[in-house]
C-alpha cells in the first residue's frame, strides 16, 4: 500500500471511531441533561377546555374588528394566530397607523405567564383583554362603546344570553370569553418536550449540545418552567446597560419604584423562532442577535460562532404544535351597529 492510500485509510478509520464515540456518548449525555432539565422545565400539556361555548364566543371576539374604533383592528391583528401569535413588527401598528411603544408578546401559551404585558400590569388574561380595546394606540374603543357595539349585534346577544343567562352584554362577558379562548392557545409536543419525556431521537447531537450550553451558561436561571420564561421579572442589562430608545420602563411604570426600572417580564422561549423580532423594543432582528446580546448583557459571556449556532439550533426545538382551528364566522351587524371607518 502506498503512503497516500494508507493515510487516507487511517483518517477514515479515525473518523469512524470518532463518530462511534459520539454516538455512544450521546445517550449518556442526553439522560444526564434530561434529569437536570426536568427539575426546572416542564413540557407543555394540551389544553383542557372547560367551557366550550365560552371558547367559541371568545374565538369570535378575538377576531372581531368591530371592537375597534376603526372597525378594522382585532386582537388577531397584533397577535396573529397564523404566525407565532405576534405580528413580527418591532412595535405594533394601531389606530390611525400609530406605532405602539413595545413589541407585541406572543399570545401562545400566555396563560402560563405570571402576569400579562411586558410590565405585568394585568394580573391575568381577562384583565389583559380589556386593555388593548380602549388603548388609544391600539384599538382606541372606549369600553362603554365596545359593549354597545356587541350589544347591537343580535347574534352576540343570543350567545351571551345562552352562556351567561342575560341579554345585557357587559365588558366582563367580552373579556371572560376572550380569556377562555386564549387559554386554549397552547403549543404542546415540541421536539424538546418529546425529548423531556424520554425520546432521545427527538434532538440531534447539535441541538442537545446547544441545550447543554444554554443550561450551563446560566440562561436557564430566567428561562425555566413550562414556558421557559414568563414566570419572573428580571432586569435587562445586568452586566452591561441595555441601550434603547423605547419609552417603556418596565415594572417601574406599575410599581412607581425607581428600583424596578428596566425590569421586564422574561419572555417565553416557546416558538421563539416564530416570534421575531425580540425584546420589549423589538431591536433584536434575529435569534442570533438576541442570543449574542443576552449573553453579553445578562451573563457577561461572548459565545463563539460554534456555540451560537448550537444554542440557536436548540431554540428551534421549542416550536410546538399550534392549534388548528376554523376561521370563525362573525355574526352580521344589526341596524345600530357602526360601520367601519378606518379614518375615524
Amino acid at each position: 500500500m502506498t503512503r497516500k492510500p494508507l493515510v487516507t485509510a487511517l483518517i477514515a478509520g479515525l473518523a469512524v471511531s470518532a463518530v462511534s464515540v459520539v454516538q455512544a456518548a450521546q445517550p449518556n449525555l442526553s439522560a444526564e441533561l434530561r434529569e437536570k432539565a426536568k427539575a426546572i422545565i416542564q413540557p407543555i400539556e394540551p389544553a383542557k377546555i372547560e367551557h366550550p361555548a365560552k371558547v367559541d364566543l371568545g374565538r369570535q371576539l378575538f377576531f372581531e374588528p368591530r371592537l375597534s374604533m376603526s372597525g378594522i383592528i382585532s386582537c388577531n391583528t397584533c397577535h396573529n394566530l397564523s404566525l407565532g401569535g405576534v405580528d413580527n413588527l418591532k412595535t405594533s401598528i394601531g389606530h390611525k397607523w400609530q406605532p405602539g411603544p413595545v413589541n407585541a408578546p406572543t399570545v401562545f401559551n400566555s396563560s402560563l405567564n405570571i402576569a400579562q404585558f411586558w410590565d405585568g400590569r394585568a394580573a391575568d388574561l381577562q384583565e389583559q383583554a380589556a386593555g388593548p380595546i380602549q388603548a388609544q394606540v391600539e384599538m382606541a374603543m372606549p369600553h362603554t362603546l365596545a359593549v354597545a357595539v356587541i350589544q347591537s349585534i343580535p347574534g352576540y346577544v343570543e350567545t351571551v344570553k345562552a352562556i351567561y343567562g342575560t341579554d345585557v352584554v357587559t365588558l366582563d362577558h367580552i373579556t371572560d370569553a376572550i380569556a377562555e379562548f386564549e387559554k386554549t392557545l397552547v403549543t404542546p409536543n415540541a421536539r424538546f418536550d418529546q425529548w423531556l419525556k424520554g425520546d432521545d431521537k427527538a434532538l440531534t447531537a447539535t441541538e442537545l449540545e446547544g441545550f447543554k450550553i444554554f443550561y450551563e451558561s446560566g440562561c436557564i436561571a430566567c428561562h425555566n418552567g413550562p414556558n421557559l420564561g414568563g414566570n419572573s421579572f428580571q432586569k435587562i442589562g445586568v452586566v452591561e446597560p441595555y441601550k434603547s430608545t423605547s419609552p417603556a420602563e418596565g415594572r417601574a411604570a406599575v410599581t412607581k419604584k425607581d428600583e424596578d426600572r428596566w425590569y421586564f417580564k422574561v419572555p417565553t422561549l416557546r416558538n421563539v423562532e416564530l416570534t421575531y423580532p425580540y425584546f420589549h423594543d423589538g431591536e433584536a432582528a434575529t435569534l442570533e442577535d438576541a442570543v449574542t446580546l443576552m449573553g453579553r448583557l445578562q451573563l457577561g459571556r461572548t459565545f463563539t460562532d460554534d456555540e451560537l449556532k448550537k444554542v440557536v439550533a436548540f431554540l428551534h426545538t421549542l416550536t410546538g404544535e399550534r392549534p388548528q382551528m376554523p376561521l370563525p364566522l362573525l355574526p352580521p351587524s344589526g341596524p345600530e351597529t357602526p360601520r367601519p371607518d378606518p379614518f375615524k
